[in-house]
């Protein structure tokens, strides 16, 4: 999977050395940008275990090669969740300036794997932030989870621990491809952890895949016959993609050509919508009610604390955007958050990359964006997006009014096109 709203990639050089620790005048110090409102806040979280590493993974995420049982504390040479929670926690505390008075609309909490954390350490977790943070009243808490880490009960202590969401990493149902993605589950136990998931939670999320090694168009329709006869509010479906610095860039498989793969999403939107699933967003389908809000927030924009290894994080003040990384490798995470030095990288959105940051999200959303949103989350005049606008529009990619722009068909269809005409000249 390769999406750019799960902000857990670091960049090359990022743990050199700790960013300059600044305090909250720094950020607030006139700039060039006038924002006039914050957007909504959210948080995420970055458990960065996992039990083995697939092969297409280009995440931030590290193969546990302790002993003993998953989750089950410091002891054996299992993850170490009582250190790396005091780290994560050293790493709130420190960025609670930049946030203060700020409410947190969603919590998730990604990896890895975070269901190799034992329900106990996740309880922790979510008890530790509500000391720290004012969240909403009905703020959406959602945990990735992995069939390979499914036991009896288990996520019906994850949301007895406080989560309200569960995503579920299934990828296919298929035996052949599970194997060939490397995947520590068969199809077996992800029947077994979805049927769990609708138990224990009011909403779940599968995560599919298509365009798979050797798959074919009538495979990848038992795939979605299958995660459709279980009824998910919701499935985020992906392209596989050859992403540089993994396995599969270095030994790369034969995957479906681009028109199968355009014939298998073709599919996949009619099977989704037939189901009562709608295509909210490039890569998600949800029934009414179900949509991701934390994943909407990314998409529209909006800011998040992001606090773990290899974690991203967007800020908006009254002059400007900022962007962070954590430390990367955990143990490195951990003894620099315990000492108050979690951020790797810590700098001001140029300007002009505000234009394509923005366009890189809003434009995979369905129902588009509102022309006040971009001047209110970027804070740049629309006259800096007319003529791409414009552009945009002749070439039949989006269709707009005066208040509201929309990808069309076309639009979905070419959307890097799409993007790249914001980008800085």
């Amino acid at each position: 999977m390769s999406i750019p709203i799960i902000p857990a990639a670091g960049s090359p050089g990022a743990d050199e050395a700790p960013a300059v620790v600044r305090d909250i005048q720094h950020y607030m110090r006139a700039g060039t940008l006038q924002l006039t409102s914050l957007p909504p806040l959210s948080l995420y979280v970055h458990l960065p275990w996992c039990i083995r590493k697939c092969p297409y993974c280009d995440f931030n995420s590290h193969e546990w090669r302790g002993e003993g049982a998953p989750g089950g504390g410091d002891a054996g040479g299992a993850v170490p969740e009582q250190r790396y929670i005091d780290a994560l926690m050293a790493d709130l505390e420190a960025a609670l300036p930049l946030i203060w008075g700020r409410t947190v609309h969603s919590i998730f909490i990604g990896g890895g794997t975070p269901s190799l954390f034992s329900p106990a350490a996740i309880d922790r977790l979510i008890g530790d932030i509500r000391a720290r943070l004012r969240l909403e009243a009905d703020c959406e808490i959602t945990l990735e989870a992995n069939p390979g880490t499914f036991e009896k009960d288990r996520f019906r202590a994850f949301r007895a621990a406080g989560v309200t969401r569960l995503s579920v990493g299934v990828q296919s149902f298929n035996d052949r491809h599970l194997k060939a993605l490397g995947r520590v589950h068969d199809r077996a136990q992800a029947l077994a952890a979805v049927h769990e998931a609708r138990e224990a939670f009011d909403t779940f999320n599968l995560d599919i895949m298509y365009g798979l090694p050797g798959q074919t168009l009538q495979e990848l329709e038992d795939d979605m016959e299958t995660a459709l006869a279980l009824n998910p509010p919701h499935i985020s479906i992906y392209h596989l993609t050859i992403e540089p610095n993994t396995y599969f860039a270095k030994f790369p498989p034969v995957i479906p050509e681009d028109d199968q793969a355009y014939a298998m999403l073709d599919r996949i939107t009619e099977m989704t919508g037939q189901a009562g699933l709608a295509r909210y967003e490039i890569s998600a389908y949800a029934q009414s009610g179900h949509q991701c809000f934390h994943n909407t927030n990314y998409w529209q924009f909006g800011d998040y604390l992001g606090i773990g290894a290899g974690a991203h994080s967007k800020l908006s003040f009254a002059h400007r955007v900022v962007r962070q990384v954590r430390f990367r490798d955990p143990r490195r995470y951990m003894d620099n958050a315990l000492a108050g030095h979690a951020v790797a990288q810590d700098e001001d959105v140029r300007r002009s990359d505000l234009p394509f940051e923005y366009m890189l999200n809003a434009l995979r959303l369905r129902e588009g964006f509102a022309l006040q949103d971009f001047a209110a989350r970027t804070g740049l005049p629309l006259t800096s997006i007319a003529r791409a606008l414009e552009e945009a529009e002749r070439k039949g990619l989006i269709q707009r009014d005066m208040a509201r722009v929309q990808p069309t068909e076309r639009g979905f269809d070419f959307l890097s096109d799409l993007q790249e005409l914001f980008l800085a000249d």
